[in-house]
């Protein structure tokens, strides 16, 4: 008997690609869509025309309104819960945190508890997040933490991983993923990685546009999104729930990730200056292409975030293959279409 999966958040870059992976898998597959003028599939549009199509699934509808989640689990009845849907970007946390906690905490919430209140016997992925650990001075970060949240959208995903640890005891087959940052062709456009990427190519193609950036000595540990959501779907086939660092175990700085993406694109970059009047000149020309906008930077600052990804290696057998340069010639492949 196949089983069965729903995935809130199908249509962003982790749903699309879990979604893939499941029905190859021979899994039944549900998924939330919010309603919206822009009908955004590009995402999930190659299952739409594929053999799975018949076992993909499409539902209206939004973890904050407990209704709809309750009626849409009723229905589904679903093996597995993984819970994608979110506010996911942080800079946009400072300006609209209320949001963001009623998507990221109470969403959650919403789920477990028409899962109590449905007594469904399924499992439960949460996503949690690297943003998690914040300013805690480790050099290193494993699943024991400390945790020390710098932005409201880290707040609210520490509302959500403690709601899952809560209701874990309780019973429920609960984990959390905390996964670093990871990155794919389907990332979405407002993200620094593919803002990078999208500035290079078009400046490569003859575009007088600059790139603004924010803080370039921000150190980010960045893996695979395809890679990461198989460990996801791993993290669900144990006989016990647990909590998994999912990272690469490197870093590098968002001007790092600029100079390689900027030298595949054989647009040699010079730095000058310092601080906000940092700017990246093109070396054989001496014209500006990057610079720095005060906007873009956070409001309380977090410069660096490290993975220890050993528990999922020893226990799920998973660890990433793809490098940043392999990452990025994939999204820069993809955009060049």
């Amino acid at each position: 008997m196949k089983k069965i999966a729903l995935i809130t958040g199908v249509t962003g870059q982790d749903g699309s690609y879990l979604a893939e992976l499941l029905l190859k898998k021979n899994y039944i597959v549900h998924g939330i869509r919010r309603i919206s003028s822009n009908n955004n599939l590009k995402n999930i549009k190659q299952i739409l025309v594929s053999k799975y199509s018949k076992n993909f699934h499409l539902h209206y509808g939004d973890i904050t309104d407990s209704t709809n989640v309750h009626k849409i689990l009723s229905k589904v009845k679903p093996n597995e819960i993984y819970n994608l849907a979110a506010q996911s970007h942080v800079h946009i946390s400072f300006q609209t945190p209320e949001y963001t906690h009623h998507v990221n905490a109470v969403g959650c919430l919403h789920l477990l508890e028409a899962i109590k209140n449905l007594n469904l016997i399924t499992k439960f992925y949460q996503a949690s997040t690297s943003e998690l650990f914040g300013n805690n001075g480790k050099k290193i970060n494993n699943e024991n933490g400390p945790f020390n949240p710098v932005s409201p959208y880290a707040i609210s995903k520490l509302y959500a991983y403690n709601l899952i640890n809560y209701y874990k005891e309780q019973g429920l087959f609960a984990c959390n993923g905390i996964l670093f940052n990871h990155e794919s062709p389907r990332r979405g456009e407002s993200f620094v990685t593919k803002k990078i990427i999208d500035a290079a190519i078009n400046i490569k193609s003859g575009s007088d546009d600059i790139l603004y950036l924010g803080n370039l000595y921000s150190k980010r540990d960045w893996g695979y999104a395809k890679e990461y959501v198989f460990c996801m779907w791993k993290m669900l086939q144990q006989q016990k729930p647990e909590n998994f660092v999912v990272a690469t175990g490197k870093t590098f700085t968002v001007k790092n990730f600029t100079n390689l993406v900027f030298k595949k694109m054989k647009i040699p970059i010079v730095w000058k200056g310092k601080g906000i009047n940092e700017v990246g000149y093109n070396s054989i020309n001496n014209k500006p292409l990057i610079k720095i906008d005060p906007y873009y930077f956070r409001k309380i600052e977090l410069n660096y975030l490290k993975g220890d990804y050993s528990k999922a290696k020893k226990q799920l057998g998973w660890e990433p293959s793809v490098n940043l340069s392999e990452l990025i010639d994939l999204m820069i492949a993809n955009k060049e279409k």
